[in-house]
């Protein structure tokens, strides 16, 4: 069975981030305050995101990705 997006961009940042795979994540959780993700964790899960999706993500948007809805709305527009 195919991953969502939802479940393909859950499992890049747990993986970046040092978590178990199947932690599911809130949408409004915040990559910074909420799941402990630095400044270089953030460029590597965008990094990621446009691996797996074959995307680039312009810099101007990635400044403004703060929280896994973020990422989910942005991917949703673009694909």
């Amino acid at each position: 069975m195919e991953k969502t997006v939802q479940e393909t961009v859950q499992e890049i940042i747990n993986l970046q981030i040092g978590r178990d795979a199947d932690v599911e994540i809130n949408l409004k959780s915040s990559l910074a305050n909420d799941l402990n993700a630095d400044s270089l964790d953030a460029v590597e899960i965008i990094m990621e995101i446009e691996d797996a999706f074959n995307i680039e993500i312009p810099d101007e948007i990635a400044e403004k990705i703060e929280t896994f809805e973020d990422i989910l709305d942005y991917l949703d527009e673009t694909l």
